[in-house]
């Protein structure tokens, strides 16, 4: 399933991917994580922000081509797997990310 999320994004057109660009800025300095918000590269990056996003979305960040959506967040990639990236699975996510200390 994830091989099925990951080429949906590569095959995405440039429009698609620049406007989902363009809705997702990177986490800003000083800020709280998000699931609309912060790219999913800076989650790769933070092993607890990865925790995080393992607890709720099984694997999602262990796909070998997931370097290649480091662009775009999770709610992004959402509409390519609904039925596994919920409202409720992000709302969690974004729940514990609440709870970690802001990062700068």
């Amino acid at each position: 399933m994830r091989a099925t999320i990951l080429a949906a994004v590569l095959l995405a057109t440039t429009a698609h991917f620049d406007a989902a660009l363009g809705q997702a800025p990177p986490a800003a300095a000083a800020e709280q994580y998000s699931t609309s918000t912060t790219d999913i590269g800076t989650l790769l990056d933070d092993p607890a922000a990865h925790a995080i996003v393992d607890k709720h979305l099984p694997g999602v960040l262990s796909g070998d081509q997931i370097d290649m959506a480091r662009s775009l967040t999770l709610k992004a990639i959402q509409q390519y797997d609904p039925d596994r990236i919920t409202d409720k699975a992000l709302a969690d996510i974004d729940a514990d990310f609440a709870k970690m200390p802001k990062k700068r």
